[in-house]
């Protein structure tokens, strides 16, 4: 199994240092979140010198810069043509980097939208930005989160698409936490098209979500890992903790109770 840590945990290190701490940690992946003011340097903004530097010093250290998420999302007929701009230099960029995948997200709907209006927006964006993605050598994958952590609605994305540029990005989380589904029937349905992983454990409290250490919230990670690891599952499984402890903490931390789940 591969696993990485997104830049949340690293926003104030450099490029450098996040590929040295994710080596010293035992970790294989980087997944850098642009335009979140973390300072890792892997932005829609960049030049393409300062990105093939980041290639580079990627393959050196032997971190693979494993997916580039963006805040790209499509259910709001207002920003939704937009986003697809954004998707598109998305892409790009991941080009550059040779991150074989962006995170998306389906978005939560606005007030007097329609969840089937919503629907068709995502399907659309997708079907613009599917080849696109293709002929750069990079997937997208849609995140079950916002109004969109039903897994069977992402499937029914999914499916209505039907290109292999497009897949997901489970976060095994958002089903459990508030659409109420199992790890195994999350997995059921999502199975075919899973390409990217997020893990972190938690609870919703009267203040929202509280970050837990993975085995002492409400998620089955055990289950997760169980079941992709006998799918052959080739992808990462990526750290996402969010103004959480300091790295020191919880990286090794977090990666050592993943790992004793295999």
């Amino acid at each position: 199994m591969k696993y990485s840590f997104m830049s949340f945990s690293t926003p104030e290190l450099n490029l450098d240092q996040s590929l040295n701490i994710a080596r010293l940690y035992g970790y294989d992946g980087f997944e850098p979140r642009t335009s979140a003011g973390h300072k890792h340097g892997i932005e829609i903004g960049s030049t393409k010198p300062v990105l093939r530097e980041a290639r580079l010093k990627s393959e050196d250290s032997g971190i693979k810069i494993c997916c580039i998420a963006t805040s790209c999302c499509f259910a709001n007929p207002s920003n939704n043509e937009g986003n697809i701009e954004l998707a598109k230099r998305s892409i790009d960029l991941a080009s550059e980097v040779n991150s074989p995948a962006i995170r998306i997200f389906g978005g939560n709907i606005p007030e007097g939208v329609s969840r089937e209006k919503s629907f068709d927006l995502i399907v659309e964006a997708m079907m613009k930005l599917s080849n696109y993605a293709l002929e750069r050598g990079v997937t997208i994958c849609i995140e079950t989160h916002d109004s969109w952590c039903d897994p069977k609605a992402v499937a029914d994305i999914i499916q209505s698409v039907n290109h292999p540029a497009i897949a997901v990005n489970w976060d095994i989380m958002h089903p459990a936490l508030t659409a109420s589904y199992t790890i195994e029937k999350a997995f059921e349905i999502l199975k075919p098209w899973i390409k990217h992983v997020h893990v972190h454990d938690g609870l919703r409290t009267d203040k929202g979500l509280e970050f837990k250490t993975i085995s002492q919230g409400k998620v089955d990670h055990k289950t997760a890992i169980r079941l992709l690891k006998d799918s052959e599952y080739n992808g990462f499984i990526s750290g996402e903790w969010i103004g959480w402890e300091h790295y020191e903490i919880h990286l090794p931390r977090e990666l050592k109770i993943l790992k004793s789940f295999e």
